[in-house]
């Protein structure tokens, strides 16, 4: 019975006028999942500049100055916060095209880290979130601004 009527339904849509296309609303199953939202790519791009920003401080820390460590540990808050917004289909199986959410590609730490290198890290971060926040939503701006705002004051913190 099951395959009569699988096999009868195209014959029924057919002479009542109606494409299969049309029987069967929604996304095409076989085709490309869509392009991520312009949000989704300036989540990723943050995420990857933040996860950049505590590889330079474990740098740091390992080599010249554990005073660091609270502005770590602020940077690995804001990791957090900002991957918990950041929802994908499956971590195992990126979308065709893209690579799953990584680190990014760290900038090259000087051999000897200090507080000057830290210091113009910050405020490139701050710099590029505040640029982002009149692209984004306003709950992600929001989250930007009150980063921004973090790495401001690790710049005068490490001033000093």
């Amino acid at each position: 019975m099951l395959l009569a009527s699988a096999t009868t339904l195209p014959l029924l849509l057919a002479a009542t006028g109606c494409r299969s296309s049309e029987a069967f609303a929604g996304p095409d199953p076989l085709a490309e999942p869509p392009s991520p939202a312009p949000d989704v790519i300036t989540l990723e791009a943050v995420i990857a500049a933040e996860a950049n920003l505590i590889q330079l401080y474990k740098t740091a820390i390992s080599g010249v100055s554990r005073a660091t460590a609270p502005l770590l540990s602020q940077h690995e808050q804001h990791l957090a916060q900002l991957s918990a917004r950041l929802v994908l289909p499956s971590a195992t199986s990126p979308l065709p095209g893209r690579q799953s959410p990584s680190p990014g590609t760290p900038t090259a730490a000087p051999a000897r880290m200090t507080a000057a290198h830290l210091r113009a890290a910050e405020q490139g971060s701050a710099a590029d979130l505040v640029r982002r926040l009149g692209a984004a939503e306003p709950a992600l701006a929001q989250l930007f601004a009150s980063i921004a705002a973090c790495h401001a004051t690790h710049v005068a913190a490490l001033a000093g």
